[in-house]
């Protein structure tokens, strides 16, 4: 009847006669919505059959139907997972009300998903070697778990993307994933920032602001770069952590605030706590699973399937045909250390893709995009023994031409050229470390290498 009545309506249904099959054929195609009866013989009844569709299938819709059931059965099954329950006698307006809502649903996550992919949150984690095996694995264990996860790795491996997957693997996949950029707040902003503010809370709050702990309510809150956070920073967000409870700038209210925090970080944390500059206590409450990702260089024939999924985004984002690989080229790939990991790799398949639209690449088009990155690996090594002169212009200082300043202005932006230039020459191009050695934050380094005409490209 209920198949009848829905085919009725311009549904295409498929009927199965059991859980055990109706988890087959979901696995086989899955469908929209599933609408399953709750007291159903052989191996799977209702709730069992509904467990395993959320395993096979996380954002399937189930809507459970029984003439018999309970409070406590309603309740478990919305534990488990499932969208609706409805009591019989069923009525065709609560049918079809349930079976829309559910489709709404769906919808509404594939547009979300499609939304996170698109601005870096999700995306497809390429590779069969040993060692992502080992971070899928990891993955799948902490995943269903509220553990606190830290996330370690060099820039460019795919941390967000990691923390994306533990999300979407977790109870908490149809709840807010939110990301905070540790390293990009101000430092006087990081609390209200976090925490949210009141109107008229301090000058230019014009308007009550909702925090990210607030918006990621239930959901799971993605804490990038956390080394970067200050002294102040850490000590808030440690008493976040412990209560479970934030107040935003100026307000009075408790506000609740249930969140899975995941963090991520390319700097050696431990090292951090031993010179004094990350608190030991916020460390451990962070880091209750450890999760390293290996660098690209690491991943031995991950590089050619890398290269081959970044090359069918780009067909699948341009239109345009995607490039042809000759094996020259590919072992050039593959050799090639990549220091900038992952991130590195898309930039220059998408560069080489540009340059030569639909072409087979060779070996001396990969090579042309890749000497300028071994010129600048070479060079940032041998900065220790680097007149000042040279480490500047491996940082990307261009001097200016003519006689040398002799107003006080000039005479001072020189000196900060130089020390900013000598920073960043030591640290290999990295804007965040060389923040941290000048004592200040990454977006007033930002501001400062703009303003004195300092080449931000290759950083």
């Amino acid at each position: 009847m209920v198949g009848a009545l829905l085919t009725a309506e311009g549904y295409e249904v498929t009927e199965t006669p059991s859980g055990v099959e109706a988890v087959a054929r979901v696995r086989e195609g899955e469908p929209d919505v599933a609408l399953v009866d709750l007291m159903m013989p052989g191996e799977l009844d209702g709730m069992a059959t509904l467990a395993k569709l959320r395993d096979a299938a996380p954002d399937l819709p189930v809507i459970m139907m029984s003439g018999r059931a309970g409070l406590a059965d309603a309740v478990k099954a919305t534990k488990l997972g499932a969208f609706n329950f409805l009591e019989k006698p069923l009525t065709p307006e609560g049918v079809l009300l349930a079976v829309s809502s559910a489709l709404e649903l769906r919808q509404t996550r594939r547009v979300a998903r499609a939304l996170r992919a698109e601005l870096g949150f999700a995306g497809q984690m390429v590779g069969k070697s040993e060692a992502m095996q080992g971070v899928r694995q990891l993955i799948a264990r902490v995943a269903p778990t509220d553990a606190r996860v830290l996330i370690t790795g060099e820039s460019g491996t795919g941390k967000e993307l990691v923390a994306s997957a533990i999300h979407d693997g977790s109870e908490r996949r149809d709840k807010p994933f939110v990301r905070v950029n540790c390293a990009a707040i101000p430092r006087d902003l990081v609390e209200s920032e976090m925490f949210g503010h009141e109107r008229g809370s301090f000058t230019g709050a014009t308007a009550q602001r909702i925090g990210r702990f607030e918006l990621a309510h239930r959901g799971t809150l993605f804490l990038d770069e956390v080394g970067d956070l200050g002294p102040d920073a850490q000590a808030k967000l440690l008493r976040a952590i412990e209560a479970k409870e934030i107040q935003r700038v100026g307000g009075n209210r408790v506000i609740r605030a249930d969140v899975r925090i995941i963090s991520a970080t390319n700097h050696d944390l431990q090292r951090a706590v031993r010179e004094g500059l990350f608190r030991e206590d916020l460390y451990f409450r962070l880091q209750v699973i450890p999760l390293a990702i290996p660098p690209l260089r690491e991943r031995g024939d991950d590089i050619l399937e890398l290269v081959e999924h970044f090359s069918e985004q780009f067909l699948q984002r341009t239109g345009q045909a995607k490039p042809r690989w000759r094996s020259d080229a590919l072992q050039l790939l593959r050799d090639y250390p990549w220091p900038g990991n992952v991130r590195e790799l898309a930039n220059i398949v998408e560069r080489l893709a540009i340059l030569h639209p639909g072409a087979e690449m060779t070996g001396q088009q990969v090579e042309d995009v890749l000497i300028v990155d071994r010129e600048d690996e070479a060079s940032a090594e041998s900065t220790a023994s680097t007149p000042t002169r040279e480490r500047e212009r491996v940082a990307g200082i261009r001097e200016p031409a003519g006689p040398a300043p002799t107003s006080l202005a000039e005479k001072l932006d020189g000196f900060e050229r130089t020390v900013i230039a000598r920073a960043l020459a030591e640290t290999g191009g990295n804007v965040a470390d060389a923040a941290r050695r000048l004592q200040t934050d990454r977006p007033n380094l930002y501001r400062r290498m703009k303003r004195l005409g300092i080449n931000a490209t290759r950083v």
